[in-house]
Parts: structure tokens; sequence; C-alpha cells
């Protein structure tokens, strides 16, 4: 199990904004379990918040961003990218701009500040995703393409071509057995020459420098334009040289820096997930827009997937409880124990198992010649699973018992029959308060789905 993570000091960071040129101040504090990763804009009126999450993110050009209502909070994807390798899931972010600051154009200082304030593991599991079907996303618009493969660990791949001389195309490739910090995080963010006085028409990269980007030569403006470019970026035309590769006096961090940074960027994006991943994906030509959209598309794809899909198990690992471990918390007895394991137990959701026999004494009745468990059954064995939920949130479970107050939206679509392997995976659908907790739970036979229904319940002490 992955557990959730924040830091434990606070981290305050100060800045130029990229592209508004603002100076700007934030500071990261720890936040709450399943609080997630959230900016609050202390400079405007009521201090509005907007979490980042891809379903207020948008891709514009040369950065990212998140809104909700008034709360902006743009170029996050370095900071994002940093939270993501560090496994940072919930922070609390104070800041006076609506951009984060540039710093040296990579992620390389917000890990260094991340991990210099120590982490801390929660009480909660961290989301977390295994794709087991190949996938593949295109933007038409952009040219830009994404794979996603199976795999045993979470790895990317980026392809770049620019059709430049000073930049032929560039490959990068990740993958979580890699150290992040040293081979990906110190990438810089990267333009043309030729490209800073588009940039500046549109009200972009007023924060720029040398100091914050890395700048290729690849064609060499008119002597007019690179004069008025040398006195707003304060850059020597001495530089400005043919056969130089980049406008910069310190030299490139890695040949294929440029594919390294785009690696980063498509880390920080799809971080806006707030989803631990297991896959390969390969990203050609990605950019913030496509990176977006590529995002969306897994969290639609990820969403129906576990709508529709029986949870993961890993039959190979020990389950959370075994029937001893049942027997000492659940009061029932043959032939009522209806739960052979629970595979997994967290603070919101449990799944168990039943491996339905013939030799259930059920089937001598129901019905004979053709055994069939009964409904209400498949609902007492979800209900037993939801019960060592309720009662792992006490320290002496064994002095407590379950009563369920209501059951609701309970249907039945497949039969079971002797030889499945039932798995009930129960959620909470709201906190427990007072020992009431209503838990949505749903029983699988492989991906089909046997029942389900919203279970209501609440623990009291043995009198």
């Amino acid at each position: 199990m992955i557990r959730q993570k924040t830091i434990k000091q606070n981290i305050i960071i100060t800045g130029l904004g990229l592209h508004s040129g603002r100076k700007v101040e934030m500071m990261l504090s720890p936040a709450e379990k399943n609080s997630g990763i959230r900016f609050q804009r202390i400079d405007l009126p009521g201090r509005p918040e907007v979490k980042a999450d891809i379903q207020y993110a948008q891709g514009l050009p040369r950065h990212t961003e998140v809104k909700q209502g008034d709360a902006v909070a743009t170029t996050l994807e370095h900071l994002m990218a940093a939270l993501y390798q560090c496994g940072v899931t919930n922070l609390h972010i104070e800041i006076d701009s609506d951009e984060l600051p540039i710093l040296d154009g990579s992620a390389a200082r917000w890990m260094d500040e991340i991990l210099k304030a120590d982490l801390v593991e929660q009480d909660a599991e961290a989301e977390q995703f295994i794709f087991r079907e190949v996938l593949r996303f295109a933007d038409p618009e952009k040219g830009s393409t994404y794979l996603v493969i199976p795999d045993s660990h979470f790895s990317i791949e980026v392809n770049i071509d620019y059709h430049s001389e000073v930049m032929p195309p560039q490959f990068s490739a990740w993958s979580e057995e890699e150290d992040f910090r040293r081979e990906i995080a110190p990438a810089r963010t990267f333009c043309f020459l030729h490209e800073l006085q588009w940039m500046k028409n549109n009200g972009l990269a007023k924060g720029g420098s040398l100091e914050n980007a890395l700048v290729f030569i690849e064609k060499i403006p008119p002597r007019d334009v690179l004069q008025k470019l040398s006195e707003e970026y304060n850059v020597s035309l001495d530089h400005v040289q043919p056969g130089r590769v980049v406008l910069n006096d310190e030299p490139l961090r890695y040949p294929n820096e440029a594919a390294r940074h785009k690696l980063l960027d498509v880390m920080g994006d799809l971080a806006l997930l707030q989803t631990r991943l297991q896959a390969k994906i390969i990203a050609h030509k990605p950019g913030h827009s496509s990176n977006i959209a590529f995002a969306r598309f897994l969290r639609e794809y990820i969403k129906k997937r576990k709508a529709l899909s029986a949870p993961y198990i890993d039959w190979s690992q020990p389950p959370a409880k075994d029937i001893h471990g049942i027997q000492a918390m659940l009061p029932h007895a043959y032939p009522f124990l209806l739960i052979d394991k629970i595979m997994k137990l967290s603070d919101r959701e449990v799944i168990g198992v039943k491996n339905v026999t013939i030799n259930e004494p059920f089937f001598q009745g129901h019905f004979p010649g053709a055994p069939v468990m009964p409904g209400v059954l498949q609902i007492e064995a979800m209900a037993q699973a939801g019960g060592i939920l309720l009662l792992s949130t006490v320290p002496d479970p064994e002095n407590y018992l379950t009563f369920f107050m209501k059951i609701d939206q309970v249907k039945f679509r497949n039969k079971v029959i002797p030889g499945d392997v039932l798995v009930f995976h129960l959620e909470l659908l709201s906190p427990i308060r007072r020992g009431i907790c209503e838990m949505k739970g749903i029983a699988y036979i492989g991906d089909k789905i046997a029942s389900e229904g919203v279970l209501t319940a609440q623990i009291a002490k043995k009198s």
C-alpha cells in the first residue's frame, strides 16, 4: 500500500513569474490527509482556493494553469512534477500572485526544498491505478501522440523533433527505478531565439532571462529586432554567433536537456490526476495543451474502469486479515460467517473475498439440482466485509457488534453458483460519525457485478 504524504515543515519560496514578470512569494505548509494539493490566493478578497486537479486545469502556450472561480495558479507544472516524485499528496500552498516563481526554469530547487522540509507518511492510502491494456491518444491539431503500455512500474519516454539544426531529434526516458532528482529535475525550460519577439508580443516571458531558460540560436533575427531583444532581455549581442547552440553562458546540463524538460512537463501535467500511475507512457511531440487533454482522457478511462471492474488483487500477497483475524473481529460463526479473507483494509475502503463451494449449507434447499446463492446472503456477506471496515475504527472490536440500519439501491445482476469467487468492494460514502457509516458495496465475480447496494450500519458496545 502506498500511503499519502505531506511535508513536516513550512517552505517559503520567492522569485519571479516566468510569464507575468511579477515578484511572487509562496508558502508550502503541511495538510491533512485526503485534502489534496491546494493553492490559496492570499492576495485576493476572500482568499479563494483552487485544487491542483485535472478537472480545473487547462494547457496554455508554454505553461499549465488551474482555475476555480477567481482563484488561479499558473505555471505549476515544475512544482507538480517535484511533488509527484517526492510522493507528496497533501499540501496547502499560500501564494500572493497568480503565477508560481520560475526559479532556474527546472524542478531542481523545488525537489531540494521539499526533501529538506522532511516528508511525513499519513494514515491514508494514496490513490493509484494499474493499467492493464494498451491505450492510444492523439491530438491531431498539435501532432502529439501518446501511448500507454501496461508495465510493472511507472516510466515515461519522450520524443521531440523541431526540425532544427541546433536541436536535432531528441529522446529521453525515465523510470521510477532511476533517480529523477539527478536525471530529470535539473532540465531547464527552453525556447528558440526567434520565438522571443512572438512571446513578447503575446504577453509571455516577461520574467524570462538566461538565468531561468535556455535559448537556442536557430535563426538569427534582423539586426534591428536583435538589438531590441538584447535591450529587453539584457542579452549581449556577442553571444549571437553562427555555430553557437545556446545564448546562455551556462552550457547544456545534458546533451538532450530539451527532451528531458519535456518529460518533466509531462510528469507535472499528469500529476494533476492526483493518482499514482503504473504503466509505460510514450509521448511524441508533447506540449501542455496536449498533455492536459491526454490527462483528461486518462481520468475518464480510470473513472470508467473503476466503476465497471473489480478491484485488482495481487493474490501472491498475504491478506490484510485471514480467517483467524476475521473471527477475532466478527461475532459470526458457522454457518453464518460468509467472509474468508480481507485482502485490503484502509480507513475508507475494504475488499473481502468469499469462496463459494458446493458444501455451503444453503445449497441443500436453494435449489436442489440447481444451486444458486441467495441474494440476501450475498448482501449479508457484503455487510460482514463492511463490518470489518467499521470495527477497525475502534481499538477493541471484539467488544462491539455491528447493526445494519438500512440497505438501499440493491440490485442483483448475475447469479452466484458453486465455484465462484465473490470479491466484495465497499467504500465509505461519507465520514464515519458517532459510529454510523454509509457504504457503497459491490460484489464481483471476475469483472462481472453479481450484486450491489448502499449499506448504512452502526456499531455499539456489547451489553
